[in-house]
């Protein structure tokens, strides 16, 4: 007699797939999908495959900076100029230099309001904007004229010398002008008193005094002074006095001569020369061996 009864659909000893009632067998794992065909791979047979993972970036430790020998710190550049200097040598410069701009910028301000028009501020130091301009910085605008100057002026002088002998000696007459003249004549970089010193102390004399010679306030007499001290410094330069002489008084003069008009032009002018013959001055015995007293 069989052990399953007849309604029963297993049958004895078989087994396996297909069979009403027996339980399904375990899936198996899918099988890998084929590889794709190789393209044409320039790499060498035998290269290992290639892979779609990037390479993995090197994390390999930074060397340790305590580990690096002390180079020290870096080596200072030279100092040059005003730096090099010892200490004591900067600090004189410093002063040096901060007098120097102080005195610039006052002659900066005193010849802007000594041109400038008349102002607050240039009433109530005009004597001292005057003291410091007149005479050497004096500005005037001749150039600027609607009728420029059209004279040759040349300034003159002649000495009375004591000799040793304790005699007296009048020299001749010494142009000045002309000897300026000569000098810048050639030179492209004439001096500033070669051009100026003597044609500004001319014209700030005869500003400064009236027709008959004689000076109008202070600034005349300062003019006249101005003048004098010229005069012994280049009558000292020429040798006038000679040998054992000291320069006992002086005279100065002024030619004056007209400029001729060109050809074209219907003006007509003298160009005879015009004198003006100072009077003869002394020089005090500070100033008669050409010092400055």
């Amino acid at each position: 007699m069989d052990v399953y009864d007849e309604g029963s659909h297993a049958r004895h000893g078989r087994t396996g797939p297909g069979v009403p009632g027996d339980p399904a067998p375990p899936s198996a794992p899918p099988a890998p999908a084929p590889a794709p065909a190789a393209q044409d791979d320039p790499r060498p047979a035998g290269a290992p495959p290639l892979s779609d993972t990037p390479p993995a970036p090197d994390v390999s430790p930074a060397p340790d900076a305590s580990s690096a020998p002390d180079s020290g710190p870096p080596p200072l550049e030279p100092r040059t100029g005003v730096a090099a200097l010892p200490l004591r040598h900067r600090i004189a410069a410093a002063v040096a230099l901060g007098i120097v701009a102080a005195v610039v910028c006052t002659h900066i301000g005193m010849t802007f309001l000594h041109v400038a028009p008349v102002n607050t501020v240039s009433k109530g130091h005009a004597k001292a904007i005057e003291d410091w301009i007149y005479p050497e910085f004096e500005q005037n605008w001749k150039l600027f004229a609607p009728n420029p100057l059209q004279q040759n002026i040349s300034v003159q002088v002649r000495a009375e010398v004591l000799t040793p002998d304790g005699g007296v000696r009048t020299t001749g007459w010494y142009d000045l002008s002309a000897e300026d003249g000569r000098a810048i004549d050639g030179n492209l970089l004439p001096s500033h008193t070669q051009q100026n010193e003597l044609r500004r102390a001319w014209d700030f004399f005869v500003a400064t005094h009236d027709g008959e010679d004689r000076p109008v306030g202070m600034r005349g007499t300062l003019a006249e002074s101005y003048l004098r001290r010229i005069m012994v410094m280049r009558l000292d330069r020429s040798d006038a006095a000679g040998p054992g002489g000291v320069v006992d008084r002086l005279q100065v003069r002024s030619r004056t001569v007209n400029v001729p008009p060109p050809e074209w032009s219907e003006e007509e002018v003298s160009t005879k020369p015009v004198y003006r013959t100072l009077p003869w001055w002394p020089v005090p015995k500070d100033e008669a061996r050409g010092g400055i007293g």
